[in-house]
């Protein structure tokens, strides 16, 4: 084992912090927990590939966002038409079907989230991840490691096993759902 870990301080050093990145990336308390648990534990299996090119916490954070792929390919992979289709008919309603422009009652709208009020931004992050959670499972993981995680494009369409052309399509619709959830629930 590398002289630079030190597997006796993971859990006080590094859990509230392993949990709280699961947590807002999975939004399951059960399953975050779980995830940080299985970090360790891969982590005490490959402490020996340790190369000491980043700090503890990197090394097990990257372990971890890797875990969370998984959860994300499993939840995707199971994907249930009924879902995307539901989904896919609530955006339907946002656009004129004459010139694709969008309805009146549509359109997007001020969500008031510019002034920066601790309550109302703790307010706003419950219902976005609401929100998130209401998406199809495929979408949801598409925004978040686009949108949360900052993942490359390329990475995404590999992990998640999506060509291009669909990332997009995907990312569009999750977009607009969240648009309508947030502007149904926030405003």
């Amino acid at each position: 084992m590398d002289h630079q870990l030190n597997p006796h301080h993971w859990v006080a050093a590094h859990a509230d912090y392993l949990f709280g990145f699961a947590i807002t990336r999975i939004n399951d308390e059960e399953l975050a927990k779980d995830l940080v648990q299985e970090t360790f534990l891969a982590a005490l299996q490959r402490a020996t590939h340790f190369e000491g090119k980043s700090s503890e916490r990197t090394w097990l954070t990257a372990i971890l966002k890797n875990k969370i792929i998984d959860v994300y390919r499993k939840r995707s992979s199971g994907l249930q038409n009924k879902t995307v289709a539901e989904a896919e008919k609530e955006q339907s309603d946002f656009f004129n079907a004459d010139d694709g422009h969008w309805t009146r009652e549509s359109g997007p709208k001020e969500f008031g989230i510019e002034e920066k009020d601790s309550l109302e931004s703790k307010e706003f992050e419950q219902i976005m991840k609401k929100c998130l959670q209401k998406l199809p499972a495929l979408w949801m993981a598409v925004f978040t490691m686009k949108h949360i995680d900052e993942e490359a494009t390329e990475f995404i369409c590999t992990e998640l096993k999506v060509t291009a052309a669909n990332f997009w399509v995907i990312i569009h619709r999750a977009k607009i759902n969240l648009r309508a959830c947030l502007q149904r629930n926030w405003i």
